[in-house]
C-alpha cells in the first residue's frame, strides 16, 4: 500500500477538487514506488490546464487566510503522520484544525506540487527539500510566508512560516544604548553581528527591525542574501537589494562575495550554515564591512564555539583569532509564552569587549559567560538574568521560565531560591 489509492476514494469537500485528484491520482499504481509516484504526480500536475492549477492554489489558500484570521505562525500539511489535517501553530502550540477538513496525503502531494514552478520542482527531487517564498495579493498588501516542502516517509510534507507584515518596532526590543550603537552602520561601520537561537525563536524578526532601524537613519546600501527572502524591505535612506538563494544567486557565499562588488555598507548573510559561508564571512568583515547573520544555537558560548568547530582543523585557529578580532555582538533568543497568552522574547546579548576578545584568543571561552552577567552596564545580559526580569516584572511564570533557563541552577540562584 503506498497510500495513493486510499486518497483516491476520499469525496473532496470541493466537486471542482475531486475530479482533478482523481484524474491524477488513478494513474499511480498500487505498488508503485513512491518516488516515482511523486514524479507521476509531478508531471500530471504540469501538464494540468490553468484553470485546475489555480482551482488547486485557491483551495490551499484559504487554508493561509484562515491561518492568518487564526493569527498562527506556522502552517503544516501532508505526510503519514499528518493525520490527513492541516496543522497550525497558534501562540506556540501546534494543532490540528478540524474546521479544514480531511486532507489525505495524495490530494495534499497534489496541492504541494501545484505550490512550485518547473525549476523548483527539479530541486525537490534532487535534493529531497525546497525552500521557497509564498505571496499572495490582498486588499490589505501583500502577505507572505517562508516555506520548505519536504519528502517524508515517501509523500510531501509542507511547512510554511507567516512573515510579518510589518516591522516589528526596534524600541521595542529593549536593547540597550551601546548595543544599539553597535548595531548601527551611523556608529560602527564594520563588524560580525549575530542573532541566533533554535528554528521560531524570532530571528528574522529581530533581524529585520535591526535593518528597518539602519534604513531609517542612515545613508547607505544594504545587500540581504536569504534562503529564501522573507521580509522585503522598501528602501528610505538606504538603498536594499534582496537576492534569494536558488533563484538571484546560487548560495549565501557566492552572495556574499558577489556583494563586494556592488558596494555594499551592509552585508545580511541569512545564515552561516557551512564552513565556506562562516570564513567567507570573517572575511568580508576584514575587508571593512558590516556583516549581520544568525545560527541555530543557544547561548553566546555555544554560538563561539560552534563556529570554531564548524572549520576544518587546520584553519581553526586561524579562525579563532579572526573571530575575536571582528565579531561585535551576538544575540541569543527565546520566545516563551507569557502570563498573558503571548510569546515573549528573552534574550542573552554579548558585547565583544577587550577581555572577551582576550578570552576567545586564549581559548578561555567560558569564562565569557561570567563576563556577561558582570557587565550589565554595558549592555550585556545572560538570558537567565533576562528570565529574571521577566519573571519579577510578572510577564512569564517562573515555572516557565525555568523550564526555558539555559543554566536552570544560575536562574534560580539569581531568582534567591
Amino acid at each position: 500500500m503506498n497510500g495513493f489509492v486510499d486518497s483516491a476514494k476520499v469525496v473532496s469537500q470541493d466537486s471542482s477538487l475531486e475530479g482533478i485528484f482523481k484524474r491524477i491520482l488513478s494513474q499511480i499504481p498500487e505498488n508503485m514506488d513512491l518516488l516515482e509516484a511523486q514524479q507521476t504526480i509531478a508531471a500530471a500536475v504540469n501538464a494540468l490546464s490553468a484553470a485546475d492549477r489555480l482551482a488547486l492554489r485557491e483551495r490551499f489558500e484559504s487554508f493561509l487566510i484562515h491561518m492568518r484570521e487564526k493569527e498562527a505562525s506556522d502552517i503544516e500539511m501532508g505526510g503519514v503522520t499528518a493525520n490527513s489535517h492541516i496543522w497550525f501553530r497558534i501562540q506556540g502550540k501546534k494543532m490540528a484544525r478540524a474546521e479544514l477538513g480531511i486532507w489525505p496525503i495524495g490530494n495534499t502531494d497534489i496541492i504541494a506540487h501545484s505550490l512550485l514552478s518547473e525549476k523548483q520542482r527539479e530541486r525537490l527531487f534532487k535534493r529531497r527539500a525546497v525552500d521557497f517564498s509564498y505571496t499572495m495579493q490582498r486588499p490589505q498588501g501583500l502577505w507572505r510566508w517562508r516555506a520548505t516542502l519536504y519528502f517524508d516517509l515517501g509523500h510531501l510534507a509542507l511547512n510554511m512560516r507567516a512573515i510579518a507584515g510589518q516591522i516589528y518596532p526596534y524600541a521595542q526590543l529593549g536593547f540597550h544604548s551601546a548595543i544599539s550603537r553597535a548595531f548601527s552602520l551611523r556608529y560602527e561601520k564594520q563588524g560580525l553581528i549575530l542573532i541566533t537561537g533554535i528554528t521560531g525563536s524570532g530571528k528574522s524578526t529581530t533581524l529585520d527591525s535591526i535593518i528597518d532601524a539602519n534604513n531609517r537613519s542612515v545613508d547607505g546600501h544594504i545587500v540581504i542574501i536569504g534562503d529564501p527572502i522573507e521580509y522585503i524591505h522598501n528602501s528610505r535612506l538606504c538603498i536594499i537589494r534582496h537576492r534569494e538563494v536558488g533563484r538571484d544567486v546560487n548560495s549565501f557565499k557566492d552572495g556574499a562575495v558577489q556583494a563586494l562588488r556592488q558596494d555594499p555598507d551592509i552585508i545580511v548573510v541569512g545564515e552561516m550554515r557551512d564552513p565556506d559561508t562562516i570564513m567567507t564571512c570573517l572575511e568580508i568583515v576584514d575587508t571593512g564591512h558590516k556583516v549581520f547573520s544568525t545560527l541555530h544555537t543557544g547561548c553566546a558560548v555555544e554560538t563561539i564555539d560552534r563556529i570554531i568547530a564548524e572549520c576544518p582543523g587546520e584553519e581553526q585557529e586561524r579562525v579563532r583569532n579572526r573571530l575575536a578580532d571582528v565579531l561585535h555582538v551576538i544575540i541569543s533568543q527565546k520566545l516563551l509564552p507569557g502570563i498573558n497568552g503571548r510569546l515573549i522574547m528573552a534574550k542573552e546579548v554579548l558585547l565583544v569587549t577587550t577581555p572577551v576578545r582576550a578570552a576567545i584568543r586564549n581559548r578561555n571561552v567560558q569564562e565569557i559567560y561570567q563576563m556577561i552577567s558582570e557587565n550589565n552596564r554595558q549592555g550585556m545580559i545572560t538570558l537567565e538574568q533576562d528570565l529574571v526580569r521577566l519573571v519579577t516584572e510578572r510577564l512569564v511564570d517562573e515555572k516557565v521560565a525555568l523550564d526555558y533557563a539555559n543554566n536552570k541552577r544560575r536562574f534560580q540562584e539569581l531568582l534567591g531560591n
